[in-house]
């Protein structure tokens, strides 16, 4: 019986030797495929969809116009002296029935407006849209107001909505007789859902069994890429013709049903190209620098001129029993002093990247403004390799 047991005991221990062992080589061999797995695969870096870098041919908005009057207001409407005003009130009371003399019309509560809008496409009878109504005479807010039955017309002079409703105003104004106050913009307002489709809009976006892709941000490499992608999925029916318009044949499987097939066109990633270009706002201090600038080998100094400038008056009295004539005496005292800050001359190498621009001029230790002037003058040098954009 011991015999029995000790052959068991050892038995016991080589199978569990054996386990440990396999159960680490199987976990060794795991990570090591994972490992090799992830630095095999190459990194898929998304862009933007199609939709976001372009939008179908025929498929668009359009503007609505028209004018109307906003009644109710607080004596912030149009003065007696705006005549379009007054004339206008008097059309529409005499269209109701009442006769009224325009010179005889002294109102403060009335304002005539511009009233503006978007037709979205594809919008159907019956649906409503938002409406942006802005102040077209002296009136000083349109807080409180009403806008009357108003029709809004395309540029072909028809009518496909009509607007109404109370206007929501952003801002107030208030006047005392020795003080104003004012917080944003009360002349401009909005009527959200205030007008009413009244006509429709045909969109005729598949023609002769294609559609046409026209790119927001015209680029050859991004209507070649949107090309290669549209391509990858289906077999050559996308012909790429510029830098801003992308052919696609519609597949014959799915002519019946083109928007299924939009819908998986305008949903495809692709990354977009850019073109080197820094745009600089000087009223606001705003530097924005695109991914692919570069600059050659440049050597960046900085210095500023600081000029102080101090006015001090002496007064010269006359002396005691001093001559009637004379006189007080004021003397300017100027003092100038100019401060010129050493500077130092930096090397930024040659080609660049946009991370390396930015750190090279940070440690040179300049401002936004002064950042501007570099710029300018590296640009200036001939080694910025961008577009230089001042807006």
């Amino acid at each position: 019986m011991p015999e029995i047991k000790r052959s068991y005991t050892r038995s016991n221990v080589k199978e569990r030797g054996r386990s440990s062992f396999c159960i680490g080589l199987v976990s060794f061999l795991s990570i090591l495929i994972f490992l090799l797995v992830f630095f095999t695969i190459p990194s898929t870096s998304f862009g933007a969809r199609i939709k976001e870098l372009a939008y179908i041919d025929g498929v668009r908005n359009n503007q609505l116009i028209g004018y109307g009057i906003v009644i109710g207001l607080n004596g912030t409407g149009d003065k007696a002296n705006t005549v379009f005003t007054t004339q206008s009130l008097s059309n529409m009371l005499e269209r109701m029935g009442v006769k009224v003399d325009p010179n005889a019309i002294k109102v403060k509560n009335v304002a005539a407006v511009m009233v503006t809008a978007n037709l979205p496409p594809f919008s159907k009878v019956g649906t409503t849209i938002d409406v942006t109504v802005s102040s077209l005479g002296d009136a000083t807010s349109l807080l409180g107001g009403v806008l009357i039955m108003t029709p809004l017309r395309g540029a072909d002079g028809e009518v496909y909505a009509v607007a109404q409703g109370p206007l929501v105003v952003g801002g107030f104004s208030a006047t005392g007789a020795g003080a104003t106050m004012q917080k944003n913009h009360p002349t401009v307002g909005r009527i959200p859902n205030g007008a009413t489709i009244e006509r429709e809009i045909g969109y005729e976006f598949v023609k002769s069994d294609s559609i046409i892709i026209s790119l927001k941000m015209q680029d050859f490499t991004t209507a070649r890429r949107i090309e290669e992608h549209i391509n990858s999925l289906y077999n050559d029916i996308a012909y790429a013709k510029d830098a801003g318009t992308v052919y696609v044949k519609i597949p014959d499987p799915v002519k019946e049903n083109p928007v299924k097939f939009l819908s998986l066109i305008e949903n495809i990633d692709v990354k977009p190209d850019m073109v080197a270009k820094i745009v600089v706002d000087e009223k606001t201090g705003t530097i924005v620098i695109g991914e692919n600038v570069r600059i050659s080998t440049v050597a960046i100094s900085q210095g500023n001129i600081s000029v102080m400038i101090k006015e001090d008056y002496k007064v010269s009295q006359p002396l005691p029993f001093a001559p009637q004539t004379a006189q007080t005496v004021v003397t300017p005292d100027t003092r100038i002093r100019a401060e010129e800050d050493k500077g130092k001359l930096f090397i930024v190498e040659g080609d660049v990247t946009i991370r390396e621009l930015v750190a090279a001029l940070n440690a040179v230790g300049v401002s936004t403004r002064e950042m501007i002037s570099i710029l300018q003058a590296i640009k200036a040098a001939g080694a910025l390799h961008a577009e230089l954009e001042i807006i």
